[in-house]
């Protein structure tokens, strides 16, 4: 129950990441609702969200993260691995490597085939055209007054064009934009960046809005669970500066909180599979054995090469700390040069085979050396490639790891679970480095780095793969939309046996799109913004005709 005295607003969402904060926005666009934004973290204030090149530090020091791990993974040789997610007002979107990729549109045509009206591709590019303002011009398949700020880096750095140059030598297509008519081939990848800042959903939806009196923006303020009467939400429990606090929801509770946290929440809440809610003696409310089934992820392996006399890439050295210092003083002054990098400058969508029907594998060329996936600080200067996985087709489970709101939950992605993600992985693994061996980069004289350099035949690149693959941070899919028994939200996104209460975040997503998750996320947001506003309507529709058949 909700205490009489509570603080009430119209909707209440739960997350202020990619998909809440296009919430808050949208929803708080009629000034006669009221809307409340809870978000764990803080506000997204630290000069290291904002400067580009300060992902770098966040990744080692953690800051405006959650630093989750997996539970160990057989198919990683035991390992856990490492799940960063935003704990800031913008969430994941204000510590990511800011790609904008959107996936394929058969990734959208599959939703819409499996049950889910309205989400086919050209359902919602719609929806990602309203969002993006890209600085390149509106088109068919791009929007120009959007929120969401989309450019072509700054002051990109040389060696992105060299790794084009070396896989159009490998036999690769350029394409110069991955969202537009064809995503399969290799270029630059375009950034949520504007002005050589960081563009996050934060600054392009929330900063813009925050005077609206009926906008309530509430940080430091972690959900504990729903506030249910029967099977209906009508308000959230949260802790915020060690104080239990209350708030009620007059239309909807909406959770935003990530593929992660979502199912967590409303396990906690009492929604979730029976038995597992029993033993940890939450009561159960709903059963409903979806919750935190189906977790997936890109899996992803990272080849490195050493180059210590290419000092203009991003290294720890006497050379890069003067470059650093020097890049410090630009961006300061003019917003440009080196720190506008989002280190993954340069990539690519490409086949597994080619009588694969559509790319299955995704490149991110580093300048600079990433070991561990960038956790681990090393001398030196070189540079590095990833290799992800589009469309793995292991899949695990988010569980609880007790009834306490503030413990981990339990993330199980079964990494390599199926022995076709291997098996994609080490082919792609062979292109990957086959790319790096042609006359554009060989030229240098990198030398590959011997944890992979020893890896020659399928079964070396195999064991290397399990000891030093992770995942590329794309959690989906743990309260799936759907029609089937074990589907958690349907299409509108509400979830299935409570009234008021929707999920809006990557956990809904059947299957996980082709591609950096970030830019679809933003479109969830956007179209569930308006799924919101016609219920509302259809409430308001209802609520005076039953008033006209009472005057009548």
């Amino acid at each position: 129950m909700v205490p009489s005295d509570a603080l009430a607003m119209d909707y209440v969402i739960v997350g202020g990441g990619s998909a809440g904060c296009v919430l808050a926005a949208r929803l708080s666009e009629d000034p006669a609702v009221q809307v409340a934004l809870l978000e764990a973290g803080p506000a997204d204030t630290s000069v290291l969200i904002q400067c580009p090149a300060g992902l770098a530090v966040l990744a080692q020091t953690g800051q405006a993260n959650w630093k989750f791990q997996t539970v160990p993974q057989p198919g990683l040789g035991g390992r856990r691995g490492y799940v960063p997610r935003g704990k800031v007002l913008g969430g994941s979107s204000s510590i990511n490597a800011m790609i904008y990729t959107r996936g394929h549109r058969a990734d959208y045509d599959a939703w819409a085939a499996e049950g889910n009206p309205g989400w086919s591709f050209e359902d919602v590019l719609p929806y990602f055209k309203r969002s993006e303002h890209n600085e390149r011009g509106a088109d068919a398949f791009h929007g120009a007054d959007g929120p969401l700020n989309v450019m072509d880096l700054r002051s990109p750095h040389r060696f992105g064009a060299v790794f084009v140059e070396a896989a159009r030598q490998a036999g690769y297509p350029e394409n110069r934009d991955f969202n537009g008519p064809t995503q399969e081939g290799v270029g630059l990848y375009q950034v949520t960046h504007k002005a050589g800042e960081r563009f996050s959903a934060a600054k392009a939806y929330l900063a813009p809005n925050r005077g609206r009196p009926n906008l309530h923006v509430i940080t430091g303020a972690h959900a504990t669970r729903v506030l249910l009467e029967g099977k209906a939400a009508v308000g959230v429990a949260y802790r915020q500066g060690g104080q239990d606090r209350t708030i009620r929801a007059r239309r909807e509770v909406i959770l935003a909180a990530g593929a992660l946290q979502s199912p967590q929440l409303l396990m906690l809440s009492g929604i979730g599979p029976g038995e597992h809610l029993r033993q940890h003696g939450i009561p159960v409310v709903h059963d409903l054995p979806g919750v935190g089934r189906n977790l997936h992820d890109h899996v992803d392996v990272v080849q490195v090469v050493d180059a210590p006399h290419l000092t203009d890439l991003f290294g720890l050295s006497v050379a890069g700390i003067v470059s650093a210092v020097k890049g410090i003083l630009e961006w300061r002054r003019h917003r440009t040069g080196l720190l506008t990098t989002n280190f993954a400058e340069a990539g690519g969508f490409i086949r597994s085979a080619p009588q694969e029907p559509l790319p299955d594998l995704q490149l991110h060329f580093v300048v600079g050396k990433l070991v561990d996936h960038g956790r681990k600080t090393v001398f030196g200067h070189g540079y590095s490639c990833h290799v992800c996985l589009l469309r793995p087709k292991s899949r695990g489970a988010l569980t609880l790891a007790s009834a306490d709101p503030f413990a981990a939950p339990c993330i199980d992605p079964d990494f390599l679970g199926d022995p076709d993600d291997l098996r994609r992985l080490v082919t792609g693994f062979r292109a990957m480095r086959r790319i790096l061996e042609q006359p554009a980069l060989a030229g240098y004289r990198g030398r590959e780095l011997a944890a992979s350099a020893d890896a020659r035949d399928d079964e070396g690149i195999a064991a290397f793969i399990r000891s030093h693959a992770d995942t590329i941070y794309h959690p989906v899919g743990t309260c799936r939309m759907g029609t089937g028994a074990l589907d958690v939200v349907d299409a509108e996104l509400r979830v299935r046996g409570i009234e008021g209460l929707r999920v809006v975040d990557a956990s809904i997503m059947p299957s996980i799109v082709a591609g950096n998750t970030n830019a679809p996320v933003i479109m969830i947001g956007e179209k569930a913004a308006d799924l919101v506003r016609q219920a509302a309507n259809r409430r308001r529709v209802s609520a005076s005709a039953a008033q006209n058949a009472i005057t009548a």
